[in-house]
């Protein structure tokens, strides 16, 4: 993508989703962290009805700890993965209290040494709660980044750097929901609606060829 494109695209997307916000519900970094861990191959909304209920009463490391394994696992069981997810949490969990403090740390790398943080997971606490400029690469983002051409990558981290140079860093936290909410709304994994997207005129996937919508 040119500088030209590049810089529509970005106006395009800041325009369309200025209001973007995070769709898992929260009221702590430690509740975002365990939202985002159960996000993982599931959808926000299943994640959101999961967690009304698993937060009544299990909002801190302390109180999840509280729980076995098999009873997290009946809790977040309609999350998916429930086994690997719950294992997560709970080590993530335990090392927080005995190694943070009781506090989610909000160093990158001591946040990427928990259970189930990888470099996503970590962007997104990192921006949306220390409010960091950082990138997370979703499937949306990823998916959403090389169709229109600020990235040409073929791993999440690879798009994360990429984005990091396509895109002015104090842009960086804003742009990951502008491209969440533009893959959930028109920019289909299977079926983008290319012919009511407003980033036509400056995407790769929808080709110079073709004229704009």
């Amino acid at each position: 993508m040119d500088e030209q494109k590049r810089k529509r695209a970005l106006e395009l997307l800041a325009r369309e989703y200025k209001d973007a916000r995070p769709a898992l519900h929260f009221k702590s970094a430690y509740e975002l962290l365990v939202a985002v861990i159960l996000s993982a191959q599931c959808t926000d909304e299943r994640v959101n009805k999961v967690t009304a209920e698993l937060f009544k009463e299990y909002d801190t490391p302390a109180k999840m700890c509280a729980l076995s394994q098999e009873q997290l696992e009946q809790k977040i069981f309609s999350c998916g993965f429930y086994r690997n997810k719950a294992a997560h949490i709970l080590s993530a969990s335990q090392d927080i209290l005995e190694k943070f403090g009781g506090e989610v740390p909000e160093a990158f790398e001591a946040l990427c040494s928990l259970a189930g943080v990888g470099r996503k997971t970590a962007n997104v606490v990192s921006a949306v709660w220390f409010h960091k400029d950082a990138i997370a690469v979703d499937t949306h983002v990823f998916r959403v980044s090389n169709r229109l051409g600020l990235a040409h990558a073929n791993t999440p981290e690879k798009t994360e750097r990429a984005l990091m140079e396509a895109i002015p860093r104090e842009q960086w936290s804003e742009a990951h929901h502008w491209l969440i909410w533009h893959g959930r709304r028109v920019c289909h994994s299977q079926k983008p609606d290319c012919a009511h997207c407003v980033l036509a005129e400056c995407c790769d996937h929808f080709g110079a060829d073709k004229p704009a919508p």
